[in-house]
């Protein structure tokens, strides 16, 4: 669970449901009243009116979930437990079940499309969390490696398909030698690696939640 859903609604943990739904109408008829302002004043209501829906949205999804696991887990921490696990048909049949679908629903399913190799569906997802909480670092991380990923790996076609050093030549690098005799081949394959190792470390190590 999010302790910024709880900073942005400007509640505790500790609320109860009915402090949280009173606390949200508040400042929902605050902002929605700001928005009409000119300049900056009303843009700002207008993106904060947003980010309150979301976090309401999302911690209350979030109790919701809580209650019906009776080890205290939520939900979001079982999934990502089984995504690190590698139950990854486990992961999606407990995706299935969830019927409000918020921002972390989102980048967890996106895991699961990445885990299956399904590189534009879990861009596509992680583009939907990403409007839903646009101030997530997590999100914006995940969505700029999966991003380096793909680049890369249309790169490296294009190399394979045509001039075996066209891909240094885009780059700029020199290409005066044999990429098997020691040349370029070794140090892409090094930048391969570590492109491919960031995101894999970021969708294994940081699918929990935030």
């Amino acid at each position: 669970m999010s302790r910024e859903d709880y900073k942005i609604l400007g509640v505790e943990e500790s609320a109860t449901d009915e402090e949280i739904t009173a606390k949200y109408n508040e400042l929902k008829k605050k902002y929605a009243e700001d928005r009409w302002l000119d300049g900056e004043a009303g843009n700002e209501a207008a993106r904060m009116l947003g980010k309150i829906d979301a976090a309401y949205a999302s911690v209350m999804e979030e109790r919701r979930e809580r209650e019906r696991n009776t080890d205290g887990k939520s939900a979001y921490e079982e999934i990502a437990e089984l995504l690190k696990s590698g139950k990854i048909a486990e992961a999606q049949f407990k995706l299935d079940e969830f019927n409000e679908r918020g921002a972390e629903w989102h980048y967890l399913q996106a895991v699961v499309f990445y885990k299956k190799n399904w590189s534009n569906e879990s861009k596509k997802q992680l583009e939907i969390a990403m409007q839903m909480d646009p101030d997530n670092k997590k999100y914006r991380e995940a969505y700029g490696k999966l991003n380096a990923k793909n680049d890369y790996a249309r790169q490296s076609a294009t190399a394979q398909n045509g001039d075996p050093y066209s891909e240094g030549r885009m780059n700029g690098e020199p290409v005066d030698s044999d990429p098997q005799m020691g040349g370029n081949g070794c140090s892409n394959c090094i930048s391969c690696c570590y492109t491919y190792l960031c995101v894999d470390c970021l969708f294994s190590l940081c699918c929990g939640c935030r």
